[in-house]
């Protein structure tokens, strides 16, 4: 599948960038004592496990409809990428917020910041790339939406974790060299514990966001509202479909069900009804392959 092969793309490109990162900034974090440095390992070292289980997570929602699972294991993933929004708050962002907390009562100054310094714009180069290349996948499906709408209205939700990571990321090693900065000028440590602070609160927001657009794919939710209009209008187009009165949708994964409910054209016969039902039900699967399961109940009113 094309929306598979592209996150998983998108999910090896951060994984690749974190791990690099990630050993940097231990190093870095080792050498120096700074306590920002050290949120910034942490929460890169997390990244890659995260990455990993949306790995497991698309690897196991591949397998086929079983009698206990009559619909696939679709929603697998769903369940992965809340599990990493869970670790993105607890091991990412209260981590950093207890080594901030730690750090604020100490007086004792950075060593060689320059190599924090180094570190960092390597960092920010590097997920710099990462954020890059996974807005390239979903600048593929947003169409005109913002990057807000999309990640509101997304339903791939591998895609919404690796880009609420990436930008969280981001935004954390800006402010890691902005504090480790202040602390090189005023010769002042708490300003590196203060940035260690601000990081985790920002983990926390992320994964906050993140968890509650997981949490409404986990529940059950709809297709992305864009193909939804889609759906609705292709399936009022099909001859002998002179009105839809209904169309529920369910996403399951990459997987999509969806059940309709429309009037038929009244002059047909029962076997032509049956005929037409197919044919509408052949070209919607057609234009939207996305969709494992159809049901079509023609019907006289909703």
């Amino acid at each position: 599948m094309a929306t598979q092969s592209n996150s998983v793309k998108s999910i090896l490109y951060a994984l690749c960038a974190n791990f690099s990162i990630a050993i940097a900034k231990f190093f870095a974090a080792i050498y120096t004592g700074s306590g920002s440095m050290m949120a910034e390992a942490v929460h890169s070292a997390a990244d890659c496990t995260n990455q990993g289980l949306l790995l497991l997570g698309l690897k196991k929602a591949k397998k086929p409809p079983s009698i206990e699972h009559p619909l696939g294991h679709g929603k697998e993933i769903y369940f992965w990428s809340f599990i990493v929004a869970i670790m993105l708050f607890s091991v990412g962002g209260l981590f950093s917020i207890y080594e901030g907390w730690h750090k604020l009562g100490s007086d004792e100054p950075l060593s060689n910041p320059w190599v924090a310094v180094g570190v960092l714009v390597f960092a920010i180069a590097a997920e710099g790339a990462s954020l890059w290349g996974c807005i390239l996948v979903i600048n593929k499906t947003r169409g005109e939406r913002s990057l807000w709408q999309w990640f509101k209205q997304s339903r791939q939700s591998e895609l919404v974790v690796v880009f609420g990571e990436d930008l969280a990321a981001q935004l954390g090693l800006v402010f890691a060299l902005g504090a480790i900065g202040l602390t090189m000028i005023t010769g002042n440590p708490i300003y590196d514990a203060i940035g260690s602070i601000v990081i985790g609160v920002l983990l926390i927001i992320v994964a906050i966001l993140v968890g509650k657009e997981v949490k409404d794919l986990l529940i059950g939710q709809g297709v992305d509202p864009y193909v939804d209009v889609q759906m609705r209008e292709f399936m009022t187009k099909q001859p002998h479909v002179t009105q839809v009165y209904n169309m529920l949708t369910m996403q399951l994964g990459d997987d999509v069900m969806v059940a309709v409910k429309a009037q038929m054209t009244k002059e047909l016969s029962g076997i032509e009804q049956v005929q037409a039902i197919n044919t509408a039900e052949a070209a919607f699967k057609e234009k939207f392959p996305q969709v494992m399961w159809l049901f079509f109940e023609p019907d006289c009113k909703d």
